[in-house]
Order: C-alpha cells, then structure tokens, then sequence
C-alpha cells in the first residue's frame, strides 16, 4: 500500500508519544528509521516527516554518546527542511554548540519572520502544556469522586506556514500534548479504580465530598480549557515571508 503523508505522520506521532510515555526502547529506533526511509519515499511533501526522524534519533544518538552521529542526523534534517532554531537550543542539544559541524548547520536554517512567531509559540506550549499537567497531578491528590479531567489544550495553529520545517514543531507539540494526556488518564483511572475499590470494601466514605470534588473538578477543567483557547496563535499580518537566517546561535532562551 503506497503511504501518505496524513498516515506517515499518524506514525510518527504514535511511535514518539510511545518514546516519551515509554522510553526509546520500547518505541525503538528501528520505527524512527522506518518513517525517515518512508518519508524520503514520499519526495518534497514528505521532507517534513524526514526531518521530524532525524531530529529524534540525532537527540537519541546524543543521549547514547554517539555526538558525531547526532551532528550528522541533525544535518540531515536541515537538508529535508527543519528550521527550528528554538529547538536547537534545547538543553539536550546545548553540548554541541560549541562544534563547528553543528554552528555550520545552524547557519543554514532559514526560516520567516512569521514562522518564528508561531514556532515560539508552539514551544511556550509545549512548557504550559507540561505545567498545566504538573498542576492537574497535583489538584487530583485526595479527589474521592472518579471523573476524569482532560488536559486544556489551546488551538493548534491552522495558518498555511511558509517553510515545512513549522510542521516539526506542530508534531511535537502534538506528541508532547498526546503524551502528558495518556500519562495523565492513567493516573485518573487509578485514582478512579481506587476510590472505587475502597468504597466497595469499607462502604461510600463520604458521598458529598465526592460530588462535590467533581462539581470542583468540572468547573477548574472549564476555566483551564477557557484559558488555553484564549491563548490561540493570532498570527501577525506584518510579520512577512520573507526567508531569513536564524536568530544567531545561543540567542535564544528555550522556553521548556
């Protein structure tokens, strides 16, 4: 069956949801490789999904010792399109600035003005997105009711952007999104099938208390969600189009 790229970045956002919510290993490499090899398969549209593969085993490669096969992964990519300049700046990825290799390959990204704007954006997300369920952890300590609270989520942008490379960043909003929820469900349906075997041995501990944790719940999850959608991207009618260098390396302060 020939791909698309619909159904090729519907793997690549599966086996990266299962790298965080799972580790490498059970996502394996091998998967990483398989879309890399799919996505060149795909010609130009498929360059994005290239470049999202790369990314992911380079930060792999890195994590296992192996800096010349990351600086070469990350080259890659850039030849397939990525241009995100506030990713490379990440603290996984900050041991390689000082490598020529690396500089020469940051020097080649070229992204707009209004593509940076929105791929800030996607990284403030990406910390929310983690605040957001650090908080949400926090405010189910000692619930007695078992609802289950979704983590807000704000809009993803759906402007047509200049260059394929914001498609990387939409992806791994997308996978970090995916992947705090699962983690979180899980922790719910505990929580749930806890309060609920408790209340099967002992008797209803106190059933006021439980509707009124989620009466609490429901509305705390209606203001988060209300606070997320107001903070949708609003793009910026000035910002242009116009291809630019990156922002000089070690200029950006990565927001997660």
């Amino acid at each position: 069956m020939t791909d698309t790229v619909h159904a090729l970045a519907d793997r690549a956002h599966e086996l990266l949801v299962t790298f965080l919510t799972d580790g490498p290993t059970a996502a394996g490499a091998a998967g990483l490789e398989d879309v890399v090899a799919r996505g060149a398969a795909l010609g130009p549209d498929g360059g994005w999904l290239v470049a999202a593969g790369q990314v992911s085993l380079g930060v792999l490669d890195l994590a296992h010792g192996r800096a010349d096969r990351a600086v070469l992964r990350l080259d890659a990519a850039v030849d397939h399109g990525l241009n995100d300049c506030v990713m490379l700046h990440a603290e996984p990825l900050r041991p390689l600035h000082g490598d020529p290799r690396f500089q020469a390959l940051y020097r080649r990204m070229r992204i707009t003005r209004g593509d940076l704007d929105e791929v800030l954006w996607l990284h403030r997300e990406m910390r929310i997105a983690m605040q957001e369920a650090q908080d949400a952890s926090v405010d189910d300590i000692g619930r007695l009711d078992t609802g289950v609270s979704p983590l807000p989520q704000a809009p993803m942008p759906t402007r047509a952007p200049h260059t394929p490379g914001v498609l990387v960043t939409r992806l791994d909003l997308s996978v970090t999104r995916t992947a705090l929820q699962r983690v979180a469900l899980r922790a719910q349906f505990r929580r749930g099938a806890g309060n609920t075997a408790l209340d099967l041995i002992d008797g209803p501990r106190d059933p006021v208390r439980a509707r009124r944790d989620a009466w609490d719940a429901d509305a705390l999850d209606s203001r988060r969600q209300r606070a997320a959608e107001a903070r949708a991207f609003v793009e910026d009618p000035g910002a242009g189009a116009v291809l630019l260098p990156c922002p000089p390396l070690g200029s950006i302060a990565h927001p997660v």
